[in-house]
């Protein structure tokens, strides 16, 4: 959109307020929000500052960096009593008027266009499938002398003695319609509200687990469908919010219980045609098989950006059709990418790299998952002759290429490997730096504190 077309969507819609909103190094939206009567064009020159510290990327020393709108991002908040339009940003720096290469939109923006540079991909298309949980009640609390995690829902199977209610079971939520799904008109209404927002959604239910949700988009840009999963994680918390309940998208929120990934189905395009649908195996083209491999060799040290907490390595356990080898196969839920099964049309030919979740900061996610294909690519890399597939079988108590077992474990593969997420000077070597840095602290803060299983294992010893 132009200018002129925000100003005439400000007029017309009676907008009081712009929401300009800004994505942090780990993926959480910050806003700075100014009256509609003073958002002028100078803004999309001068921008708006802002304290970069406290992004996270950035030193205290020289952290004034400017925020401008991208005025495509652009839609009408519904939520709150004052109308607003909201609007994503970009990052840049005051002195140079260039992007800031640590912005993860901007980076995820500079691999896009690389692509399109270097004939690889015009388009680079995504389809997630965000799983989440909606919840009555979440206590939790750490202390020197309190470790407490308390975790209530309506649909909880261990509530089945106590309200009345109609409950899907533990691990039987799969698919199941109302009464037993409680969230079907939640949902509708947060898909709804997508829609109007630009986000296609493809369709959602009821998942495996108590109060466990999908909502899965149709396929978008790369850059879209990350703008998306910033949107889907604001509008469902919000309307949730709205009804009284809490969102998360935790990997692993329980335990021995079903837990949150983000697959994302993906495919290349090139001149208006799937690179990815050819007369390989699967029907997949040697380009797709390819950029299989990439991912899958680089998926130890891909991990550390795509499940960057702690707890995404509680879900990836065997036992709950989530990944735990880096292994291909057609249909198998159980290998980090799955060729659907169910594709017969050749312009949708893909894969659907399982292992990630919503806890990632997309921009940085999306980006390395493609530059890790894209080496792949580079490479000629054959995943067949490198030893990762096709196991059709259940590979998860096997040791095949094995995943990551801990976030430490992660990020110093990272550390070791981030070549392909260096080439071209997408991945700059202070953010990739800083990104372990922390990452070791949180999972050095999380092995710090007493345990409750450890109480109950060995208190009396």
């Amino acid at each position: 959109m132009t200018f002129q077309e925000i100003l005439k969507l400000i007029e017309k819609e009676e907008v009081q307020f712009v929401d300009l909103k800004i994505v942090d190094l780990y993926g959480v939206w910050k806003h700075v929000t100014i009256p509609a009567c003073n958002f002028k064009e100078k803004i999309m020159i001068d921008g708006i500052g802002f304290d970069a510290s406290n992004f996270g990327y950035a030193m205290v020393e020289k952290s004034d960096l400017i925020m401008i709108p991208d005025l495509d991002t652009a839609f009408i908040d519904p939520f709150g009593e004052c109308k607003t339009l909201s609007v994503s940003c970009d990052v840049f720096d005051p002195q140079t008027g260039d992007r800031f290469e640590q912005d993860p939109r901007g980076i995820l923006i500079k691999t896009l266009k690389k692509l399109k540079e270097e004939r690889l991909a015009d388009e680079v298309l995504f389809g997630p499938e965000y799983e989440f949980h909606i919840l009555d009640e979440v206590i939790y609390e750490v202390s020197p002398n309190t470790i407490q995690l308390k975790i209530d829902s309506m649909e909880g199977f261990w509530n089945s003695g106590k309200s009345g209610e109609y409950f899907v079971g533990r691990k039987r939520g799969y698919h199941r319609a109302p009464p037993f799904d409680h969230f079907f008109t939640l949902r509708n209404e947060i898909c709804d509200h997508l829609q109007r927002v630009g986000v296609d959604i493809k369709y959602h239910h009821h998942e495996v687990g108590t109060a466990q949700l999908e909502i899965e988009t149709q396929f978008m840009d790369a850059l879209h469908a990350a703008d998306a999963t910033q949107l889907v994680k604001y509008f469902i918390r919000n309307i949730a919010h709205e009804y009284g309940y809490v969102v998360t998208f935790l990997p692993k929120p329980m335990y021995n219980e079903a837990g949150n990934g983000m697959h994302v189905h993906q495919y290349l395009k090139l001149n208006g045609v799937n690179t990815f649908s050819g007369t390989r195996l699967y029907g997949l083209s040697d380009q797709a098989l390819h950029y299989t491999a990439g991912i899958l060799k680089h998926s130890p040290s891909l991990l550390g950006l795509t499940n960057p907490t702690t707890n995404s390595y509680r879900r990836l356990v065997p036992g709950f059709e989530a990944p735990t080898n880096g292994v291909f196969a057609l249909g198998n839920r159980t290998s980090a990418i799955r060729v659907p099964g169910y594709v017969k049309d050749n312009e949708k030919r893909r894969i659907e790299f399982r292992t990630i979740d919503a806890t990632c900061n997309p921009y940085l996610a999306f980006s390395a998952m493609i530059l890790a294909g894209i080496d792949g690519i580079l490479q000629k890399m054959d995943p067949i002759t490198m030893g990762f597939g096709p196991y059709e079988e259940d590979s998860s108590e096997k040791i095949i290429n094995a995943l990551p077992r801990t976030l430490e474990e992660a990020v110093l593969n990272l550390k070791k490997d981030s070549e392909y997420l260096k080439r071209w000077g997408i991945f700059p070597e202070a953010l990739l730096n800083k990104w372990i840095q922390k990452k070791l602290e949180e999972q050095a803060f999380v092995a710090s504190v007493t345990h409750p299983v450890e109480y109950q294992m060995y208190f009396d010893l």
